[in-house]
């Protein structure tokens, strides 16, 4: 057995470069290259590495640990899960910034590979910089944080145990049923520690993702069900995505006339303009596919986790004779509401159930219902896209906001833009002079709504929402990651203005790395989505506005703090512009399409101008015991809805 004496860090960097993933006969190297911000945890070991010998691997400098780290986590998405980067930081902070990036990525079941500093092995310089001391237990350090969420976590402590541990990162990372984020904790002691290391380890591995089918039992028990009922609804998830299942879906649907429904993750899978395609489901959802969807006999899920959202916390889905099938890599999601399994890639599976559905030459029940039920929402949608304000009549869509604060925040910034028409026009835009040709990335606050609700998309895979983990920040640094998997189309991001001030380091790289992408920040003054959460659920508005301390009432509910985000960017190096009209609107994102630079438009929104719910309910905590009768009377309300709510 021939060997190669390099050090740990060394032979990490030498294992990646010859990782490679197989799909549908396309084989293609699968670590693009890492994310990384140096410290004294990692600088000198795999910073040395990355520095003498980095291979094809592309090295990018983050700004942020969470940020780059959710660059990374956007990228696989986009790239389908089938090409990543790893990120690598420092002991301490650094390797705690990851955390929640790696959430999103567990959450998302998206492979991502985080690579963080640790304390020595040795222990001999103990506590060093950064450390954490556990006196119950000196094992411990930040890098234990990761086990809570990560598919895989292994702590390299001796060179040898670095091939072991990355045999089984690759396992998790290339899995179809299991992936998620992978942490390998190298302790800076280590990572320079030298062994002679097999020819093999570095040898070019193929790792297949292969189209899994389903058992005949499984195709059986699942076509007979659907054969029985009569109004059956699909709902497209994510796992139609990743297995690029689309044009199997609609050849499902329309031979056998099933609506469908998107998720969050499943959205443009099937393009808006589909005859069958309602749109979206469940607590974001639309009218046209919550209508079919609380009559259905029977929901098909394809590559859904059939999270809250999607299921109006299990109550949406009103039919008492309704049953579940579902199709689902993962049996631990396939299992879900007490589902009739087939587990499987999605466009296999559908290919075999259309199959048995052939022979048993079946037809749904459906009439009229889809046609109007799509008609009802596209008025809808004619009237959010017009909406004015100052007019007479007005109303917020959102219930629980008096007008008084409407005109202060119109007086402040003297904008009567509002929400959903501001949507509307970018999406008219992005369509019209681009052709569809860009992705629309998001993930939290009230846009991942409206977003879901309103946005039309006419190209596959051109809508890229983080919503497994609602997080916010993840916006701007998703941006970047979806810029770098699909550089040649335009990526805008939508944004609040409280996510935005949550995270947008990697603004900054994307300017740096001469990546362009398109901050859209809607500007209300606050959290709005937490704050609708609150109103309507009885409470007051308390601590979800940005205003001014009140010193009389010591409380925050003094003016509105005015930010111009515009300068912020400018500052930057960005291109921006501040918002306040339709015309301004369509002027700025003109402009913007002409950039070679990242830009961000301030669009300054009225509150309370976002989309509200439609025949959905979603179960949250309210208080059961309160003096004020709107909270009496929200807890009641909810425990209405959970009355009729599925409990598996």
């Amino acid at each position: 057995m021939s060997t190669i004496r390099l050090t740990t860090a060394q032979a990490l960097v030498k294992f990646l470069n010859n990782q490679y993933v197989k799909f549908d006969g396309k084989e293609e190297r699968f670590v693009e290259g890492i994310f990384a911000i140096f410290g004294h945890g990692n600088v000198v070991g795999l910073g040395q590495a990355l520095e003498e010998n980095r291979g094809d691997l592309i090295v990018r400098q983050g700004k942020n640990e969470q940020g780059m780290a959710q660059a990374a986590v956007a990228f696989a998405k986009q790239h389908r899960r089938r090409k990543i980067y790893a990120c690598t930081s420092s002991v301490g902070p650094g390797a705690a910034n990851m955390v929640t990036a790696a959430a999103t990525a567990t959450a998302n079941n998206i492979p991502v590979l985080l690579l963080p500093g640790d304390t020595f092995a040795t222990r001999q310089p103990d506590p060093v910089l950064q450390q954490v001391e556990h006196t119950n237990n000196l094992s411990i350090t930040t890098n234990d944080a990761f086990k809570a969420v990560c598919k895989y976590w292994d702590r390299v402590t001796r060179p040898e145990q670095l091939m072991s541990a990355m045999i089984n990162a690759m396992r998790v990372l290339t899995s179809v049923d299991n992936t998620g984020a992978v942490c390998i904790a190298l302790p800076q002691d280590v990572q320079g520690e030298a062994y002679d290391f097999p020819d093999y380890f570095f040898k070019k591995r193929v790792h297949v993702i292969a189209r899994r089918k389903a058992t005949d039992e499984e195709i059986e028990e699942a076509s007979k069900l659907i054969a029985s009922k009569k109004k059956p609804f699909i709902i497209c998830g994510g796992g139609v995505k990743y297995s690029e299942a689309g044009e199997e879906l609609k050849k499902f649907a329309e031979e056998f006339k099933i609506p469908i429904g998107e998720t969050q993750a499943g959205k443009s899978s099937v393009e808006s303009d589909f005859k069958l395609n309602l749109g979206g489901v469940g607590v974001t959802g639309n009218l046209a596919a919550n209508l079919i969807a609380e009559s259905a006999d029977l929901v098909i899920g394809v590559g859904t986790r059939f999270t809250d959202f999607t299921s109006g916390s299990k109550e949406l889905f009103r039919n008492k004779d309704v049953d579940f099938v579902t199709i689902n890599t993962s049996v631990f999601h396939a299992y879900k509401m007490d589902a009739a399994k087939v587990v499987g890639d999605a466009k296999a599976c559908l290919i075999q159930l259309r199959e048995a559905l052939e022979k048993l030459s079946y037809k749904s029940s459906y009439k009229n219902e889809i046609e109007e039920a799509k008609n009802k929402w596209e008025n809808e949608v004619k009237r959010l896209y017009s909406i004015e304000y100052p007019k007479a009549g007005f109303k917020p869509e959102i219930a629980g906001q008096n007008e008084e604060f409407l005109d202060e925040f119109y007086k402040m910034n003297k904008s009567a833009l509002t929400q959903t028409t501001a949507i509307g026009e970018i999406n008219k835009f992005l369509e019209e002079k681009l052709n569809g040709n860009y992705v629309v990335v998001g993930a939290s606050g009230s846009l991942p709504g409206d977003l879901q609700r309103l946005w039309y998309s006419t190209k596959k895979y051109s809508y890229h929402m983080e919503y497994g983990y609602s997080c916010m920040g993840y916006e701007v640094s998703g941006s970047l990651g979806v810029k770098l998997a699909e550089p040649d189309r335009e990526v805008y991001t939508m944004v609040g203005d409280g996510a935005f001030l949550m995270l947008h380091s990697e603004f900054i790289t994307s300017i740096q790395e001469k990546e362009k992408i398109n901050v859209i920040l809607f500007d209300n003054c606050g959290f709005g989505c937490i704050n609708n959460l609150q109103m309507g659920n009885g409470m007051s508005s308390f601590g979800t506005e940005f205003r001014f301390r009140n010193e009389d009432e010591n409380r925050l509910n003094g003016n509105y703090v005015p930010v111009d985000f515009a300068k912020c960017a400018e500052g930057y190096g960005a291109k921006s512009y501040t918002v306040k009209t339709i015309d301004e609107l369509k002027d700025a994102l003109e402009d913007a399409r002409n950039q070679n630079v990242s830009t961000l438009i301030d669009v300054k929104v009225l509150p309370k101008t976002m989309t509200n719910g439609y025949k959905s309910w979603w179960h949250v905590g309210v208080a059961e015991v309160s003096n004020k009768k709107s909270i009496q009377d929200a807890y009641a309300q909810k425990q209405k809805f959970l009355g009729n709510a599925k409990k598996y």
